[in-house]
């Protein structure tokens, strides 16, 4: 039993025409969230916080105003009917002052664990689901610790929020713990045993309010620099392993009494050992191929467990691979690649995020390739990919 109390889930079937979703955060997988209820009659309202907001192109009502604003909280609470997350990194006295007025799902106290690492490795350790070691360190001599019980190389993370490799540091296990964490630059961290993993994959699954659970097929995943580059679905894995990776997600949605989309990312061992890696109670970067190869696409799955609707399928209908287009592709800040080759190819669809300006490693849309094989959309992806980057090589590092 895990010390992080979650909350019941609250069922409230909300049909569309009457119904209001509140996303909170307006970034690019709120932006779909809003697309996709668009087109099932569903209004959105977005709060963004305050910050960049791809999402408000396409919303209904937009809410331009910091987390700890009480006067947008009054709004947000006015307007929507029911609330869901675009991203996890909301404070949490935010999310329970919506949660005291709104129907939210994933709850506060999903969110609260699935936000912070040290809160998440240890959900999972009391759960009995299997992680890489850990520990959590705060000070020096802690580190140093923690270094000599592991004996090996380790990552040391922020305890809270990371993204897309951020806050990480890679440790071989001689390094002076004392110079560690004078540049590690945070108050609490967690200290990972180094996984020597054969592939990278993730599974996105939902739970609505009726308590059914589906689950897609998983992804395989391939990252640069540290950012997803492309995800290849279905995954080159045996089918045990994927039912294995399902079922662990099954569990942690059970234990977390979990509603809504959730993803999870795992370590594939070459001895066939599934290790989670990070839990996201939200839609993920390696999900988007479900909007051009699945039945229903998980942005609508978000929508249909938040609502009180009941599940759609999340059966595959194509090999695909999602290509992540980051800014590193874009020739100038605000010039993007010429797509034409990309709309020739029959089986290609661009999905891009609203995003004036990239930089470097900044996440502008995505492409998803569907074929045959996985094989042969991977190489079309690849090579649109070389090619993009090639145009774009005189571009240099901020």
């Amino acid at each position: 039993m895990s010390e992080f109390p979650v909350s019941p889930s609250v069922s409230v079937p909300i049909h569309p025409p009457h119904c209001v979703v509140g996303v909170i955060g307006g970034g690019q997988l709120g932006r779909m969230i809003a697309l996709a209820a668009r087109r099932m009659g569903i209004h959105t309202a977005i709060w963004t916080g305050g910050l960049e907001a791809p999402a408000v192109e396409v919303a209904d009502e937009v809410i331009d105003l910091p987390f700890s604003d009480p006067k947008a909280l009054d709004h947000f609470c006015a307007v929507a009917t029911v609330a869901t997350v675009e991203f996890e990194n909301i404070p949490r006295s935010t999310l329970e002052a919506v949660a005291e007025r709104l129907p939210l799902h994933p709850s506060p106290a999903a969110v609260a664990i699935c936000q912070n690492r040290e809160r998440e490795k240890t959900f999972l350790r009391e759960n009995g689901i299997p992680c890489a070691w850990f520990q959590v360190v705060s000070n020096p001599d802690e580190l140093a610790a923690a270094m000599a019980e592991l004996g090996g190389p380790g990552v040391l993370k922020t305890a809270d929020f990371g993204y897309d490799g951020s806050g990480q540091i890679k440790l071989q296990g001689h390094e002076d713990a004392v110079e560690i964490w004078k540049t590690f630059n945070s108050p609490r961290g967690v200290l990972e045993g180094w996984v020597p993993f054969e592939k990278e994959i993730s599974v996105m699954a939902a739970r609505g309010a009726d308590g059914e659970i589906v689950t897609y097929d998983p992804a395989e995943n391939r990252h640069r620099s540290h950012i997803l580059d492309v995800s290849i679905v279905p995954a080159r894995i045996p089918q045990e392993v994927a039912d294995h990776a399902a079922a662990i997600v099954r569990k942690i949605i059970e234990a977390l009494d979990y509603r809504g989309l959730l993803g999870v990312e795992f370590f594939l061992t070459a001895d066939g050992s599934l290790l989670v890696n990070e839990i996201a109670p939200r839609p993920h970067n390696s999900g988007h191929h479900t909007l051009d190869a699945c039945a229903t696409s998980q942005f609508e799955q978000q929508l249909r467990a938040v609502i009180g609707l009941p599940a759609g399928s999340p059966r595959l209908l194509s090999p695909v691979v999602m290509l992540n287009l980051l800014g590193d592709l874009w020739p100038e800040e605000t010039t993007p690649p010429d797509w034409t080759p990309l709309f020739e190819d029959r089986e290609a669809s661009l999905h891009l995020y609203g995003k004036r300006h990239a930089s470097l490693r900044r996440k502008m849309g995505h492409a998803n390739f569907l074929g045959e094989t996985s094989a042969a959309a991977l190489a079309r992806a690849e090579a649109l990919k070389a090619h993009w980057l090639a145009a774009a090589a005189h571009r240099k590092q901020p």
